[in-house]
């Protein structure tokens, strides 16, 4: 696999209320750590609002969300987003797409017959927009007549696919910059068999982000040797959270003290 930077970043959780998000993520610069991930789970936290914060009141922070449901948004609402956060700050966005939790797509009344449909229809509607291209296009889902940006991002940023399911993943290899992987770390423990299993289905072009899970006692050097596990098996970006074994993961105070055991972690090699 091509090398690529490794990166151990943190992840604060969508149930946790957004304005505590802010000082946690300049704790965190000041801590050393350069990148934070948040995810849009109904029905808390918003992804682009937090992070377009996080982005503002910090300085050299990358802010990833994983994942963006589709079926929330047209693909040229999403475009619009992606691309006003590329260029306002170009290089720090890290955006991911997914089906969306389906219960929730229900309740939220977007759910639709094929999530993999949708999915590639979003994704290569998206990056056409993101390219600058005008987009005509009848889909099974997306429509489009006509629909060019004004504003195209200047740097494109990558575009994340994330999922678990054989068709999901080959359709992120195929069209996406890189995947994110909640699976492969079980209970905290990290699990190369299953990112090789992974790269054998995709191949070894994608870049791959692993969601890791931590007990709400671990250590340093524990965090470490899990990351590290995962980045030899072939991970690039490995975004941790605190206390999210045996519950849910933790929020507010319980993160700030997690961005110690992080930046702590991060300088174990």
């Amino acid at each position: 696999m091509p090398a690529r930077d490794q990166v151990l970043a943190l992840v604060q959780p969508a149930f946790q209320p957004p304005e505590l998000m802010i000082e946690t993520a300049r704790a965190a610069e000041s801590a050393g750590i350069d990148e934070v991930w948040l995810w849009e789970d109904c029905f808390y936290s918003s992804g682009i609002a937090p992070a377009a914060a996080i982005l503002s009141a910090t300085e050299r922070m990358r802010v990833g969300i994983g994942l963006l449901p589709v079926p929330l948004r047209a693909p040229s609402l999403a475009a619009m987003e992606i691309a006003a956060m590329a260029r306002m700050f170009p290089g720090r966005f890290l955006p991911g797409l997914g089906h969306g939790i389906l219960g929730w797509m229900g309740q939220a009344g977007v759910r639709v017959e094929s999530p993999l449909t949708l999915l590639r229809e979003h994704l290569s509607a998206i990056t056409a927009l993101l390219d600058g291209e005008e987009v005509t296009v009848t889909g099974r889902y997306v429509r489009l007549d006509g629909v060019r940006l004004d504003f195209p991002p200047e740097v494109i940023p990558p575009i994340y696919i994330g999922g678990r399911g054989p068709k999901t993943l080959a359709l992120g290899g195929e069209l996406a910059h890189g995947l994110i992987l909640d699976d492969v770390a079980p209970e905290g423990r990290a699990d190369p068999g299953r990112v090789r299993e992974v790269i054998d289905h995709v191949g070894e072009h994608s870049e791959l982000v692993a969601f890791l899970s931590t007990p709400d006692d671990v250590t340093a050097d524990r965090l470490a040797h899990e990351a590290g596990t995962l980045f030899a098996a072939g991970i690039s970006r490995v975004a941790a959270f605190a206390g999210g074994v045996d519950g849910p993961p933790r929020s507010g105070d319980d993160i700030r003290r997690f961005v110690d055991v992080l930046a702590a972690a991060g300088g174990c090699g």
